[in-house]
C-alpha cells in the first residue's frame, strides 16, 4: 500500500462493500458489474471490498472469485486514470489457512492493497490457531481486521483476540462488524490499548453507522475514533454515504455533531432495517440491496447466486416505506445523470 492510499484509510472515508451483478441465468453481467464499479468511483468511495458477504460467499463455488476481482481492480484502473487519486482496494478472504493464504496470492497478484480476512470458517479455533491463521495470510498482503456478526456466519472474537491480531505488524485496519455495542467497544478498547496508531477502525456495523463515526472512546491510552465505514448498506446511496462520512470527519474535527446528522442517522438505521430484512434476520440482505440498484437501473434484477435467495414476505413494502420517508438518504438522481456512461 503507497503512502497516500494509507493516510487515505488512517484519516477515513466510505468503502462499499461491492455487490454481485448478475444475468436472469444467474451468470456474471459484466457491463453491469463494471458499470457499479464506476458508479462507486464517481460516487466519492474511498475505496472498495470485492470478494466479501455482499458479493456473495458462493462466488468460490462457481469459479468466480478470480475474474471478479480481476473485473474490478481493472475498472478502477481505468476509471482513476481519468482522474488521479487514492483509492484503496480492497479483497476478501475466507475459509480454512491454506484457502485463505491463496485467496491472499490471487489478490496480491491482481494488485489488490489489503485482504478483509474472514474468520467465520474457523468457528472452534482457539485464539492461538486464530492467530496463526491471520499471520499466515499476512505474511502475502496486509491485513484488514473483520468481526462480522453471528447472523451472517461470524464467530464471538475476544478482546484477547483483538488484542493479539493487533500485534501482527502487518494489521493496518480493523473493520467491527458484530451489531453489538459491547462487542464493539471491545475491539476499540483492545486496539487501543495496544498502542498501535497506524491500525484504522472502520465501521460494519450497519445498525448504527453515524453514531459510531462521531463517538469517542477513551482507554488509558487515550482516545480512539472509528474513522470509516466499511459496509453493504455503503453499496447502495454511496454518494450520500461519503457524504456523511465527510460529515461526521468534520464533528469529529470541530468537536460539534448537528443534530440534523444524528437525524439523518436515525434514518440510515431505519432504512438499513428494511433492506438488511432484519425481521427475517437477515435473509433477505443482499436482495434488498440488489433491489436497490434494480430500482436505479444498475442492476438488470435482484437475482443472487442462490435461486432461493430474494427478498422475505414483506421486506418489499418495507423498502418502499424508507424510500419514501427519506429522500434525502437516496442519491437517485446522480445516479440516473451517470448512468448511461457507466453502462456504456
Amino acid at each position: 500500500m503507497d503512502d497516500a492510499t494509507r493516510a487515505l484509510l488512517t484519516r477515513g472515508c466510505a468503502i462499499p462493500a461491492h455487490p454481485l451483478a448478475l444475468t436472469a441465468v444467474r451468470t456474471l453481467d459484466e457491463r453491469r458489474q463494471r458499470a457499479l464499479t464506476r458508479y462507486y468511483v464517481a460516487a466519492g468511495a474511498g475505496g472498495i471490498a470485492v470478494g466479501v458477504h455482499t458479493t456473495q460467499f458462493a462466488i468460490r463455488d462457481r469459479g468466480l472469485l478470480e475474474p471478479v476481482l480481476a473485473l474490478a481492480i481493472e475498472t478502477v484502473r481505468a476509471e482513476l486514470a481519468r482522474a488521479p487519486r487514492p483509492f484503496v482496494r480492497i479483497a476478501g478472504a475466507i475459509g480454512p489457512t491454506s484457502q485463505a493464504v491463496r485467496e491472499a496470492e490471487i489478490a496480491a497478484k491482481l494488485g489488490y492493497d489489503c485482504v478483509l480476512l474472514s474468520l467465520g470458517a474457523l468457528p472452534k479455533a482457539t485464539d492461538d490457531e486464530l492467530i496463526a491463521h491471520c499471520r499466515a495470510v499476512a505474511e502475502v498482503l496486509p491485513l484488514f481486521g473483520f468481526y462480522l456478526q453471528t447472523a451472517v456466519g461470524g464467530r464471538p472474537l475476544s478482546y484477547d483476540f483483538w488484542r493479539r491480531f493487533a500485534e501482527i505488524d502487518q494489521v493496518c485496519a480493523v473493520k467491527i462488524a458484530p451489531f453489538n455495542r459491547y462487542q464493539t467497544l471491545d475491539v476499540v478498547r483492545a486496539i487501543a490499548d495496544s498502542g498501535r496508531e497506524d491500525i484504522a477502525l472502520y465501521t460494519g456495523n450497519d445498525d448504527n453507522i453515524v453514531a459510531d463515526l462521531v463517538t469517542p472512546c477513551d482507554s488509558a491510552r487515550g482516545r480512539r475514533w472509528i474513522v470509516g465505514g466499511l459496509l453493504g448498506q455503503f453499496a447502495v446511496w454511496t454518494s450520500r454515504a461519503a457524504g456523511f462520512v465527510n460529515l461526521a470527519r468534520e464533528a469529529r474535527e470541530t468537536g460539534k455533531v448537528d443534530r440534523a446528522l444524528l437525524a439523518d442517522g436515525a434514518a440510515l438505521t431505519d432504512a438499513n432495517g428494511a433492506l438488511f430484512d432484519v425481521r427475517h434476520n437477515f435473509a433477505g440482505c443482499i436482495a434488498g440491496l440488489h433491489e436497490i440498484l434494480r430500482r436505479q437501473g444498475l442492476f438488470e434484477g435482484r437475482w443472487c447466486l442462490d435461486p432461493n435467495e430474494d427478498l422475505s414476505p414483506g421486506q418489499i413494502d418495507e423498502i418502499d416505506r424508507v424510500e419514501r420517508a427519506y429522500p434525502q438518504l437516496t442519491d437517485n438522481a446522480f445516479v440516473a445523470e451517470h448512468r448511461d456512461r457507466w453502462l456504456s
